[in-house]
């Protein structure tokens, strides 16, 4: 089992071999602050290659889920000094987080009250399922303060598909829970934190009786398959199945099969 890293702005919770990492910073609206991403992108690192750690949940304190980049910073350390070098760097470091959730092995899940807004709704779209209030509230409002949605826009086009995510990051269009599950971003909506709990458990059960070796190497094709030629993925697609046929978990599949019994990954959650 890895050993979690102290930290001051995320509050870590392991259930059953379920991470929980609450944004734990409600005074700015669990902004993504430089501790905050260097935290987080220490947690998803420290756990990558446990596989004790069947899934991952994002949620923030004080009813909100993230306001997004910590403005205060980029006005006092980027623009004040008008450093272009200094800004390419920081943004391509801020890349990594949205990386590290997009290509986590395990199953994401992200939990949204309140609002997930700029950064905190493009670190959502780097998530398997997104699970929010019908009330929350989301805008990519980057465009409304006079700058671009730069790394997060892979992930919403890859979220909602090229035309909607060119809309809403063009239009800075706000829109709440509801609008966002028919727009494809939430996967599923309640009406309060009980529901979106009681859709989460739902989702944790049927994880947990998956094998999650198998569950980390179908995450790695579907990351290796985008945008490659066809005959690429038939070969890619052929290799993934071929190394997981051999594996210990593969073996114990087909034979809790046979014997009519559940494979040994399986957890009841309690």
């Amino acid at each position: 089992m890895t050993v979690l890293p102290d930290t001051q702005t995320l509050a870590l919770d392991i259930q059953q071999g379920w991470l929980t990492i609450w944004f734990d910073q409600p005074e700015n609206r669990n902004a993504l602050s430089d501790a905050l991403v260097a935290e987080l992108a220490a947690v998803l690192k420290g756990v990558r290659d446990d596989r004790s750690i069947r899934g991952i949940t994002l949620r923030g304190r004080g009813g909100v889920f993230c306001a997004g980049a910590d403005l205060k910073n980029f006005k006092e350390n980027f623009q004040a000094s008008g450093d272009r070098e200094a800004t390419i760097t920081m943004s391509m470091g801020a890349a990594e987080i949205f990386d590290l959730v997009n290509s986590a092995p395990q199953v994401v899940l992200v939990l949204i009250e309140g609002a997930a807004m700029a950064g905190g709704f493009g670190l959502s779209c780097c998530a398997d399922v997104v699970i929010c209030e019908s009330s929350a509230r989301f805008a990519m409002t980057e465009t409304a303060i006079g700058v671009s949605p730069a790394q997060i826009s892979p992930f919403v086009i890859q979220k909602l598909g090229y035309a909607t995510g060119r809309r809403l990051m063009l239009t800075a269009a706000r829109f709440d829970g509801t609008q966002a599950h028919a727009l494809g971003f939430a996967d599923f909506i309640a009406d309060d934190v009980p529901g979106l709990e009681a859709i989460e458990m739902q989702l944790r059960k049927q994880v947990l009786g998956t094998a999650p070796g198998a569950v980390a190497a179908t995450k790695a094709l579907l990351g290796q398959i985008s945008g490659q030629p066809r005959s690429e993925v038939i070969r890619l697609a052929a290799e993934n199945f071929a190394d997981r046929m051999v594996s210990d978990e593969a073996k114990e599949g087909v034979a809790s099969f046979f014997e009519k019994r559940k494979p040994s990954w399986v957890v009841k959650p309690e």
